[in-house]
C-alpha cells in the first residue's frame, strides 16, 4: 500500500506537469493538427501510467481520469472542441478540468440537491455489500449479479461525489454531476445519455458521434447516419472498456465487453428510431415498468457479457478486499499520528 501510494503521487505529479505543458501549447500554437502532434506524446504517456500500480483503485482512478477522459479531452482540445474549450481562464482550472471527471455547468439551473443523509445511506449500503461477499457461496447467480451491479455503481458514487463537491468549492464554480440517479432511467437512451457517467457522453458525442454522423450524412439518409453515429460511439466505448479491463486484469481482451456495448448501441439506436416513428406511443407503459425493464436489461446483459471477465480474474473480490485493507491502513496511520502527537505533548 505504501509503495503504491508513493507511485500514485509520482504519477500524478508527472501528469500535472504534462497537462501544464499542454496548457501553454495553446498560447504557442493554433488549434489543428500541429498542436495535436505536440500533445500526442502526453497521450501516449497517459497510456502507460496505470501500469505503475498493483492496487486496483489507484489503477482504476488513473485509467478513468487520465488514460480515458484526459486523453480524449486533450485530443479534442487540439482542435478547440470538447470540455476544455473555451480554454479555462487559468492553469489551475485547466489542470482540474483535464485531470478529473468534472465538467463546468454551462447553463446553471436550479437543481434538487439530495440530502446529506442519502449519501450516508449509500455508504452504509456499500458497507453491507462488502460484508455480503463472505456469504456469496450461498447466493444464487441472480443475487450475485445484483450485488456486483450495486457494487460498481455505489463505489463510483461514493468516490466521485465528494471529489466533485471538493473541486466545486476549490474552483468556485458550478460543476455538473457525474451521475443522475441511473436506477430511475426509463429507457436506454435516458440511461446512457442522461443518467450514467455523464462525463463520458459529454466527451464521446463531440469525439465520435458528431464526426461519424457528419461524414456518413454525405452518402446516406440522416436517420441511417444517426444510427451509425450511435453505433460507432458505443463501439469506441466498448474498445476503451476492453483497455480498462486489461489494466485491471493484465489479461488479453476477450471481446465480451465490446459486444456488450455494441448490443446496447444497436438497441439504443433502434429505440431512438422507434420513438421518431411514433411506434412506441401506441404502447402506453407505466414509468415504473419502463424503469424495471431498462435497468433489468442493463443488469441482465451485464451479467452475460460485462461481468464475466471481471469475475474470472477475481477483480470483484480484490476490489472489496482493497477497501478493507485501505480502511485498516488509514486507521493504523491515524492512530500512529495521534500516538506520536500525544508522546510529544506528554
Amino acid at each position: 500500500m505504501e509503495e503504491d501510494l508513493k507511485n500514485f503521487i509520482k504519477v500524478w505529479v508527472s501528469a500535472i506537469i504534462s497537462i501544464s505543458y499542454c496548457y501553454y501549447l495553446s498560447t504557442r500554437f493554433k488549434a489543428g493538427v500541429f498542436r495535436l502532434l505536440f500533445i500526442l506524446p502526453v497521450c501516449v504517456q497517459f497510456l502507460f501510467l496505470p501500469l505503475c500500480f498493483s492496487s486496483l483503485h489507484f489503477t482504476g482512478f488513473t485509467v478513468f481520469s487520465l488514460t480515458w477522459l484526459a486523453n480524449f479531452k486533450l485530443i479534442l482540445f487540439s482542435f478547440n472542441k470538447g470540455p476544455l474549450y473555451p480554454t479555462p481562464p487559468n492553469i489551475y482550472q485547466f489542470i482540474c478540468f483535464t485531470c478529473f471527471p468534472i465538467k463546468l455547468q454551462q447553463n446553471p439551473k436550479p437543481r434538487i440537491h439530495l440530502p446529506k443523509w442519502v449519501f450516508a445511506i449509500r455508504v452504509a449500503i456499500f458497507g453491507v455489500l462488502l460484508y455480503m461477499y463472505d456469504y456469496k457461496k450461498d447466493m444464487s447467480s441472480n443475487v450475485l449479479l445484483v450485488l456486483y451491479s450495486l457494487h460498481i455503481y455505489l463505489e463510483f458514487e461514493i468516490l466521485l461525489a465528494p471529489l466533485k463537491l471538493l473541486l466545486s468549492m476549490l474552483l468556485g464554480c458550478d460543476l455538473e454531476p457525474q451521475f443522475n440517479e441511473p436506477y430511475l432511467a426509463t429507457s436506454l437512451q435516458d440511461f446512457w445519455g442522461r443518467r450514467w457517467n455523464l462525463m463520458v457522453p459529454a466527451i464521446l458525442r463531440p469525439a465520435v458521434y458528431v464526426p461519424v454522423r457528419r461524414i456518413t450524412e454525405r452518402n446516406m439518409k440522416s436517420e441511417h447516419a444517426k444510427f451509425l453515429g450511435v453505433l460507432a460511439t458505443f463501439l469506441v466505448s466498448g474498445a476503451v472498456h476492453e483497455l480498462i479491463f486489461f489494466y485491471f486484469t493484465r489479461e488479453s481482451p476477450t471481446g465480451e465487453v465490446t459486444l456488450y456495448f455494441i448490443l446496447h448501441g444497436v438497441c439504443t439506436a433502434a429505440e431512438v428510431a422507434a420513438k421518431r416513428t411514433g411506434l412506441l406511443k401506441r404502447w402506453k407503459m407505466s414509468v415504473m415498468v419502463s424503469r424495471l425493464l431498462t435497468v433489468g436489461f442493463v443488469v441482465v446483459t451485464g451479467g452475460w457479457l460485462f461481468f464475466p471477465p471481471l469475475i474470472r480474474s477475481g477483480m470483484i473480490e480484490r476490489l472489496s478486499n482493497e477497501v478493507f485493507l485501505s480502511t485498516d491502513f488509514t486507521k493504523q496511520k491515524v492512530f500512529s499520528i495521534f500516538g506520536e502527537f500525544s508522546r510529544i505533548l506528554g
